[in-house]
């Protein structure tokens, strides 16, 4: 489960009023491009005052006995960390009918996790907790994410971590802290997480297309997670969903999440001073729910990633606004995507990009192999050429295409990288989240 937090920066744009004429038709052309280019493949829904004013999906959903199947607006997508927003809606529930409290310590539930008699509920919500993230040790979490796990074999690997830092000294995000907060659900309501999740919030607001996950079934229009490999969309394997649980567990479609965030915000889940609770913001995390920046306004909402899925949802409160973007193949920035359907939504200048690739020949290419280091970073950079296509590889991580935006520049836009070589340097520069890097080629 990928654990992607606040990449959503929108304070470039200007916070206009909305306008029921914006261009829907731009819209459509920025979505049929990025299929058109293999720059993308998922769902978005844009709602304002709980209706949903736009609507798109882009893209395969799974592969069939007869090939790849398309998506649509009711494809159901796995929506990673979003499902931490339920389950901290479904604690505060707990809290508003007496059965929790949120200084209530942890060993009350499972006294076995390191420091459980100085954790509190409330720690937990907010990522104060200091309980390791087991995702973080990836060589132990890849060995058992894609196999059926029972709530005392999550209980034991979590218990055997040892704790980032004192209850309350500081903020680190942790799906530890929601996967036991889950358990908490299930404990105190005598019920799965599932059918908890559907009495107090998904039959409560009609939500018809959320649910607790199991083994995808492209059957009933569950979607598969891919990579863009060499040219072709590749089915990724998925998480078993006993692993992420409260933390990462949830399906759902863009236009469901919609609604639920609508409904959050609406008071139809809890009351105004639990929401106020949840969107209160301490060293950068409140309880379930993130702060982005739009403008001079705030947006409330998450974000998730687990296998090949990555989604967002956002809410402008006194715009009653809200949008929703799943995708289930990324290649594209998700963040330039939103803000693609940001700036035509407030009819803001916006050019769809053509996607036109510089094409090099493989000798083009073949001068800017060798290996790159730098000082500044405690890893080196092989870059090769295969297929034509030049391909840049980090020490001990997978190695990424590149695209020709010129002669001798590149970018990989899923990790918003651009590389641009000076050969009579020997030098290739890296930028990459607004940090540029000057690696040099060894001899």
């Amino acid at each position: 489960m990928k654990t992607l937090q606040t990449l959503f920066i929108l304070s470039v744009l200007c916070a206009s009023a909305f306008s029921q004429t914006f261009d829907k038709a731009k819209l459509d052309r920025f979505f049929d491009a990025l299929s058109a280019n293999n720059k993308g493949m998922g769902s978005l829904a844009i709602s304002k005052d709980g209706n949903v004013v736009y609507s798109r999906a882009v893209g395969i959903s799974y592969i069939g006995d007869k090939g790849y199947v398309s998506a649509d607006t009711k494809t159901k997508y796995r929506i990673g960390s979003i499902t931490k927003m339920f389950t901290a809606t479904l604690i505060f529930q707990l809290v508003e009918e007496g059965k929790l409290k949120l200084d209530d310590t942890l060993d009350k539930f499972f006294p076995e996790i390191p420091n459980a008699k100085k954790i509190t509920v409330a720690q937990m919500l907010n990522h104060h907790s200091g309980i390791h993230n087991i995702t973080d040790d990836a060589a132990n979490y890849f060995s058992y994410y894609r196999q059926l796990q029972t709530h005392e074999q999550m209980l034991a690997i979590i218990a055997k971590t040892t704790p980032d830092f004192e209850p309350g000294a500081k903020a680190e995000y942790s799906n530890s802290n929601y996967i036991l907060l889950g358990y908490i659900v299930e404990k105190l309501t005598k019920k799965s997480y599932k059918n908890a999740l559907n009495e107090k919030i998904t039959a409560k607001i009609n939500l018809s297309d959320t649910y607790y996950g199991g083994k995808i079934n492209g059957a009933t229009g569950e979607s598969s997670s891919f990579d863009f490999i060499q040219g072709n969309w590749k089915m990724l394997g998925e998480t078993d969903m006993s692993v992420p649980g409260g933390a990462g567990a949830i399906v759902s479609t863009p236009t469901d999440l919609t609604k639920f965030i609508t409904a959050l915000f609406g008071g139809k889940l809890v009351s105004p001073a639990s929401l106020n609770q949840m969107k209160m913001i301490t060293d950068g995390y409140g309880s379930g729910i993130l702060q982005f920046p739009y403008d001079e306004k705030k947006l409330f909402g998450h974000n998730g990633g687990i296998d090949g899925f990555n989604s967002m949802l956002v809410y402008l409160p006194e715009e009653k606004l809200s949008v929703a973007y799943i995708s289930n193949g990324t290649v594209y920035p998700i963040n330039d995507i939103l803000l693609a359907a940001f700036a035509v939504y407030y009819n803001k200048p916006f050019t769809v990009p053509t996607f036109k690739a510089l094409e090099l020949s493989a000798g083009e290419l073949e001068k800017f192999t060798g290996v790159y280091a730098t000082s500044a970073l405690p890893i080196k950079i092989t870059i090769s050429v295969k297929d034509k296509t030049l391909y840049g590889q980090a020490t001990g991580q997978g190695s990424f295409p590149l695209e020709a935006t010129d002669k001798n520049k590149f970018k990989f836009d899923t990790a918003g990288i651009v590389i641009e070589f000076d050969t009579e340097k020997s030098t290739m520069t890296l930028n990459q989240g607004g940090q540029t890097f000057v690696f040099t080629k060894e001899k």
